[in-house]
């Protein structure tokens, strides 16, 4: 909806305000005209039900006035002595119409001195319960949200099972595009599977004031530009979904408007120099490990490595010990001398399980392994004398990687090899041809909503032959740190500065074994209440808090004691 439509949308929400509630001003000893005027129509209601005149700001808050409207059509009733559970029940599921027919067809009296505490417990449990829903929502839409990391793109600057609070306020919140969604819940609704929003109405894109910009290094919070998916991780038909409902990813942002960016052999140049990430950046990159003694998990395992494939060879098993089995195996494969070969994740198979499953069990040992390595992790494998080289994989220029930004054969990039590429900035103006249409077409027609069409070697915009483009936003670069295993801008292109959600600033808990099931999840004490982004090492604030915390308890202890004797 523009401007306009809103204006227009907010005039008939008046007027239906008018035509139900104007006898009721009337004998709560207001004016009839005092229901039809905006804004001040709502202070008015705030006096004849008695609650607070800061109630109205809430009034225009998105998703929080979606709790407030129910709120208000339950007190305006009870204000006129319509205190039943069937009429509380009617009025909230006829959308506040019922007030119309107290309006026209019931003789009631305004009760100026009503109580306004609840008169059961029930009650006061519904009004607590009411009371912080609309605090945490107005907290989780407009300050801080949490989120958890699903994937290992940012391995090991970020880590699957970090569960983290993202500031909105940094960069300045978005206001809900989405008027009408369920509080405190994503794209579904848990449990039932179905969107959580209707797709319309929905309001034009504004940011409320931050204190900082996105810049280079930051870790950022956006919704995904190419999302399409109902649900995360579940391929099914494609969905068309409003900006602020799509999916949430994380990555770091390396180019900022205005950048001209490049990737040489996986690193990022910015300008011409490589980009330099802060100590707190663990950036990984996949290593070719040769051994000719073999490379053993073990030796990967010592050095904290998680993202690689065990290999067992087993005698033919029964149906018990593959049931016992499944839930490790990744896949297997028969050898050619008829045993078996069980590929499992880093973890492997427990020892217990191959104890009460009687499993003959020998991991094989390739001499060479493929995985993805810091560069702590790279000089501690070449101090070791059993392993002869790391070498880095890199796939060379000119080779055209698969489904990667632009999908155009006159841009043969990879995910080692790409641009160099303009990030495109507000206002600024590029000229326009076939040859770098490309880069820019998917901003020009879906992020900046223009029809675009190609006649020849003639290009045109809404209609007219176009030359040159002026961006009407700006535009992010982003990338995981672990580098060859993140699907980033190097799939799906720029980020619009519409889909920027905000930046993580805490960790305040972390879990290994996070996709394997709650029984399984085991604390990582040492990320426990870290720090997020900054320049140095990432920080734990852990043993503060428990400081502060025992604190507590014991000055409340000492508080209880100090009252009784009194």
């Amino acid at each position: 909806m523009n401007g306009t439509q809103w204006i227009i949308f907010i005039l008939i929400v008046q007027v239906i305000h008018f035509l139900g509630t104007w006898k009721l001003y009337v004998k709560a000893g207001r004016k009839a005209w005092e229901a039809a005027i905006p804004v001040y129509n709502a202070i008015v209601l705030m006096q004849i039900i008695n609650r607070p005149k800061w109630w109205v700001i809430l009034l225009f808050i998105p998703i929080i006035n979606l709790l407030m409207f129910p709120v208000l059509w339950v007190e305006t009733i009870r204000s006129f002595g319509r205190n039943s559970k069937l009429e509380t029940w009617i009025v909230v599921l006829t959308l506040g119409f019922y007030i119309y027919y107290v309006n026209y067809t019931l003789d009631v009296k305004y009760i100026e001195d009503r109580s306004l505490h609840p008169t059961t417990a029930a009650g006061e449990w519904i009004s607590s319960i009411l009371f912080a829903v609309v605090a945490a929502t107005l907290v989780h839409t407009y300050f801080i949200q949490p989120y958890v990391i699903p994937t290992g793109s940012l391995e090991r600057t970020l880590r699957v099972g970090d569960f983290l609070f993202v500031s909105k306020f940094h960069y300045g919140a978005r206001t809900p595009m989405t008027t009408v969604a369920a509080p405190m819940v994503h794209d579904t609704l848990p449990g039932l599977g179905i969107p959580s929003y209707l797709k319309k109405p929905q309001l034009p894109y504004f940011r409320l004031p931050g204190f900082t910009k996105v810049e280079r290094n930051d870790i950022v919070v956006f919704s995904w530009p190419a999302d399409t998916v109902r649900v995360f991780f579940k391929k099914e038909k494609g969905v068309d979904k409003p900006i602020d409902k799509k999916s949430n990813y994380v990555k770091r942002c390396v180019g900022v408007p205005g950048d001209s960016l490049e990737v040489r052999n996986g690193y990022v140049f910015i300008n011409g120099k490589q980009l330099e990430l802060p100590k707190s950046a663990k950036p990984q990159f996949d290593y070719d490990i040769y051994s000719s003694k073999g490379v053993s998990s073990r030796t990967l395992d010592n050095l904290g490595i998680t993202d690689f494939t065990r290999k067992y060879q087993s005698s033919p098993l029964n149906q018990e010990q593959v049931n016992g089995l499944r839930s490790y195996i990744m896949g297997f494969n028969q050898a050619e001398n008829g045993q078996l070969e069980l590929y499992t994740k880093a973890s492997g198979i427990p020892a217990n399980v191959i104890s009460k499953y009687r499993l003959a069990l020998k991991e094989v040992t390739d001499r060479q392994r493929t995985v993805p390595l810091t560069a702590d992790m790279v000089n501690s494998l070449k101090d070791d004398p059993n392993i002869d080289s790391v070498v880095q994989k890199v796939t060379a220029k000119g080779s055209r990687g698969i489904n990667l930004f632009p999908q155009s054969p006159d841009y043969p990039w990879n995910y080692s090899q790409m641009g160099p590429i303009y990030i495109p900035q507000k206002g600024a103006t590029v000229d326009l041809n076939l040859k770098v249409l490309p880069l820019y077409k998917k901003i020009i027609k879906e992020y900046e909503k223009n029809e675009i069409s190609v006649s020849g070697n003639q290009i045109s915009i809404n209609g007219s032959p176009a030359t040159t483009y002026t961006f009407k936003q700006d535009y992010f670069w982003m990338m995981g740190d672990n580098r060859d295993h993140s699907e980033d801008s190097r799939a799906w292109g720029y980020v619009p500065e519409n889909h920027i959600v905000g930046t993580p600033i805490f960790i305040w808990m972390s879990f290994d074994n996070f996709t394997e099931g709650i029984s399984n999840w085991r604390p990582r004490w040492d990320r426990i209440f870290t720090t997020v982004n900054g320049d140095g090492e990432p920080q734990s604030y852990f043993k503060y808090f428990l400081i502060l915390l025992v604190a507590y308890f014991v000055g409340n202890w000492f508080w209880k004691r100090k009252k009784e004797k009194k």
